[in-house]
């Protein structure tokens, strides 16, 4: 089947099957981890239900359990660490660097560093958005 679109209706038309592909290789990613952590728990089903090994990412408005995680809420949970990395390194690294050296004596403030949360996301060749783009060059490879 052939439709002609003009330039607008073909951009649109490659955006949503973006976004279908994209989808699609997230829900399969969620799908192929919970089968390997149900290896543990006897089934999909068990991991779900006991709650002893779920995914979730943290962002700065607080923790959110969904039944159903789309990919869009996954690129809004990693904007949102990326700006409390940002955040957290300015406000805290950045700034008690500088008060140390103007000689200021501040105590080390502790906080939670989101970088290896980061990591899961960006690493180059095992991070979740480098295996969703192996995917989708090679699918099945």
């Amino acid at each position: 089947m052939f439709k002609n679109n003009n330039v607008e209706q073909a951009i649109d038309a490659r955006d949503a099957l973006a976004k279908g592909i994209y989808a699609y290789l997230f829900e399969w990613l969620i799908q192929r981890i919970n089968i390997s952590l149900a290896k543990d728990h006897g089934t999909k089903e068990a991991v779900s239900n006991e709650h002893t090994s779920i995914i979730g990412v943290l962002d700065i408005f607080g923790f959110e359990t969904f039944d159903w995680n789309s990919f869009e809420q996954l690129c809004i949970n990693y904007c949102n660490e990326k700006l409390q990395f940002h955040f957290n390194n300015h406000i805290f690294q950045l700034e008690q660097t500088e008060y140390k050296s103007e000689g200021i004596d501040v105590s080390q403030i502790t906080f939670v560093d989101n970088q290896p949360c980061l990591d899961l996301f960006e690493l180059k060749g095992t991070g979740i958005f480098a295996t969703l783009e192996e995917e989708r060059q090679v699918p099945k490879g």
